[in-house]
């Protein structure tokens, strides 16, 4: 399990309002690629992310290698925080399911492709780090 610290509440709400998340992945020399737009769901406190299949290039392969990305929430850059990276893939079923649910809440009828199995199975947690 990834360690670093929770969200902090203002982070949350800027969660809750940020419909596509903006992700950079850290690169070991401390420079990062290129920002990509990703969704993002809330299960409680958690953040987690997802592409529609699980592979080793483009960004889920490099945040996969990294282990660190950068995220900005809301508005137009309203907070850029440094995150850990945790492949949850779909090992817990009772967290696959929440994860589904809370795409399918909050995407409707075009989450379709992100919750197959193929999707639960490329499912990341992200921890933010303060950075």
């Amino acid at each position: 399990m990834v360690t670093g610290r929770v969200w902090s509440s203002d982070e949350l709400r800027l969660l809750d309002g940020t419909r596509e998340l903006q992700l950079a992945v850290e690169h070991p020399d401390g420079g990062t690629g290129p920002w990509v737009t990703v969704w993002v769901v809330r299960v409680g406190a958690d953040a987690y992310i997802r592409t529609w299949h699980r592979r080793d290039t483009g960004w889920y392969g490099g945040v996969l290698r990294s282990r660190r990305a950068r995220v900005r929430l809301g508005a137009p850059q309203a907070a850029e925080v440094g995150v850990a990276v945790e492949d949850v893939g779909a090992r817990d079923t009772e967290l696959t399911t929440a994860v589904d649910a809370a795409y399918r809440d909050r995407y409707g009828p075009g989450a379709g492709s992100m919750v197959t199995a193929a999707s639960a199975s490329s499912t990341l947690r992200l921890v933010p780090t303060g950075r």
